[in-house]
C-alpha cells in the first residue's frame, strides 16, 4: 500500500533510501494540477523510455519493469500529492491505485525475477 503523506519531509525520506543504498526518483507535486501532469513527472523522475504511452495502463507497466534502471531498490517520492488530489481527486485515486499496485508487484514480496525494486512514498514537503 502506497504510504499516506506523512510528517516526514522528502529529504527525511531521500536521506533514509540513501542510506539503505536505494536510488531516489523524486515528484514535485505542487504545481501538477491534473493527470497527464502527473504521469509526466512520474515518467522524468524515472527516466521512463520514450515510448511512454501516458496512460495508467503504461504507468503501471513501466514501473513493474524498470529494466532501463540499475538493479535495486527505486524510491519514488512523490512530494505535495496532495495538490493533486484537491484538483481532480479521480485521477488523483487512479493514480495512487496504480503506484500502490506497481509497489506491491515490485516489493520485497512481489515476484520480479531480478532484483529491482520499487518503494512509493507521499510526502507534503
Amino acid at each position: 500500500m502506497v504510504e499516506e503523506p506523512a510528517v516526514r519531509t522528502h529529504a527525511e525520506v531521500a536521506s533514509e533510501a540513501a542510506a539503505r543504498g536505494a536510488y531516489v526518483h523524486t515528484v514535485s507535486g505542487a504545481g501538477l494540477r491534473d493527470k497527464l501532469a502527473v504521469l509526466d513527472a512520474i515518467a522524468d523522475a524515472m527516466e521512463f523510455p520514450e515510448s511512454f504511452g501516458r496512460n495508467l495502463d503504461a504507468l503501471y507497466d513501466y514501473l513493474t519493469d524498470l529494466s532501463w534502471l540499475p538493479a535495486g531498490e527505486h524510491v519514488l517520492i512523490w512530494v505535495n500529492s496532495s495538490t493533486l488530489g484537491d484538483n481532480d481527486p479521480r485521477a488523483y485515486l487512479a493514480i495512487r491505485s496504480v503506484l500502490s499496485d506497481a509497489q506491491r508487484a515490485l516489493g520485497p514480496a512481489g515476484e520480479r525475477a531480478d532484483s529491482r525494486q520499487l518503494t512509493v512514498e507521499l510526502v507534503d514537503s
